[in-house]
């Protein structure tokens, strides 16, 4: 078995090398409890901070690497975000996590700090603007929440929070994926080379900002998927802060469609199957409804254990934001990502993968529903379903936190009519 070299979001460990071109060096870098934050100036601003806008970091692996958040704002899509809100005038803080994995609540206590020193440290008296991409739209959703309701936080200054294809209503993590990440883990977790990214990915799905996130969650094989307590103690914790900050202008993005159209993933079928030196009549499949096996996993020469599922929806399919990784043959998706794992592990791969599937669906993205609700899922969205002041969905479904002139330039625009 060889030794891979996987990516699994992001850098494996805090200080590891960033495969991606560096940032240019920020004009300021502030150092935070639990984090850091890359202060770039607007050149209309002549170096000072006088309308910033605070851009922060989602869930990942390891600490926030500035050169990988840079490459995704600037230089990853059709859009270069931190450039149009420069010539905006807006000068752009870039908030990142010692542990991204580490819980919301935990992090959001970073991004207090980071608003904190921001409102001190502006010249004038504008207002933030304070925002993020995927969980970092929960984390200072939070952290504006709880400013507002904690009595010995100041005045948060803000007056626009905005969350990028994030997971207000949970995201999905497929079932079948978990539990082959769980079952291969158990099996060859002290493995040279492969084992230490096993355990990896195994761990991220059993963090606790994943924890909190997932709307179904196991943390091995043979559970029944349900939330994890982690995300109904945030969930109350939210709800006690009143669930949003609500002094501030809340817009938001999906990387999915509105319109109901789903990804073409097709439900009840085989995404992913393999057979070979470690495996034997392995695969995975896409989540339907009813009672369902999502999965078979059988290690060559022990029994197979079968994953059944009972009462989710159709989600693999939904409209929303695609599940996308790198890894060393390019991005791969969910399914994807077991099919490169089964071929590491020394098996031969059915060339017919599903690659990927829903990750953040639309409607949890502009918190317009719950994503248990099957007929939710696939309706269309108008504003009176959403719990945001505005928002824009995708005109097709693509890769979660895409940087697409589509949604970066309706943000821009919406900051700058904010004032």
């Amino acid at each position: 078995m060889s030794a891979p070299v996987v990516d699994v979001w992001g850098p494996v460990a805090p200080g590891a090398r960033s495969s991606f071109p560096p940032a240019p060096e920020p004009h300021d870098e502030w150092a935070l409890a639990g984090g850091m934050a890359w202060v770039y100036y607007s050149p209309l601003n002549r170096r000072q901070l006088v309308r910033p806008v605070i851009l922060s970091d989602g869930f990942s692996s390891g600490s926030s690497d500035l050169d990988q958040l840079w490459h995704g704002l600037e230089e990853n899509g059709d859009y270069r975000f931190i450039s149009e809100l420069h010539a905006a005038g807006r000068d752009v803080i870039i908030l990142g996590y010692t542990d991204r994995t580490a819980s919301i609540t935990a992090n959001a206590d970073t991004a207090v700090e980071c608003i904190r020193r921001s409102a001190s440290e502006r010249v004038g008296r504008a207002k933030l603007v304070v925002g993020g991409f995927s969980m970092g739209g929960l984390v200072t959703r939070y952290a504006l929440a709880k400013m507002e309701q904690d009595p010995a936080l100041p005045d948060h200054e803000t007056a626009l929070h905005l969350s990028y294809d994030s997971p207000h209503h949970g995201a999905w993590f497929p079932v079948s994926l978990q539990a082959f990440t769980h079952y291969a883990t158990d099996k060859w977790g002290d493995a040279p080379g492969l084992g230490p990214v096993l355990r990896q990915f195994s761990g991220l799905l059993n963090s606790p900002a994943a924890k909190q996130m997932a709307r179904w969650h196991i943390e091995k094989v043979g559970e029944t998927p349900a939330p994890a307590p982690e995300r109904a103690e945030f969930l109350k914790k939210l709800d006690a802060l009143g669930g949003w900050p609500r002094s501030v202008r809340k817009i938001g993005v999906a990387n999915g469609m509105g319109t109901g159209k789903g990804n073409g993933v097709k439900p009840g079928v085989v995404a992913v199957k393999c057979d070979g030196e470690t495996l034997h009549d392995t695969w995975l499949g896409t989540q339907a409804q009813g009672a369902h096996e999502v999965a078979r996993l059988q290690k060559t020469g022990e029994d197979a254990v079968s994953v059944r599922t009972s009462g989710l929806p159709e989600i693999d399919g939904a409209p929303g934001g695609l599940f996308v990784l790198p890894s060393p043959v390019g991005d791969t998706g969910s399914f994807g990502l077991a099919g490169l794992l089964m071929t590491l592990l020394g098996n031969t791969v059915d060339p017919d993968v599903i690659t990927t599937s829903c990750f953040i669906p639309s409607i949890s993205a502009v918190a317009a529903g719950e994503i248990d609700d099957q007929k939710a899922l696939y309706r269309p969205i108008t504003p009176d379903h959403s719990e945001l002041d505005a928002f824009l969905c995708a005109g097709r479904n693509e890769g979660h936190t895409t940087m697409t002139e589509e949604l970066g330039a309706w943000i821009v625009n919406e900051i700058v009519s904010a004032g």
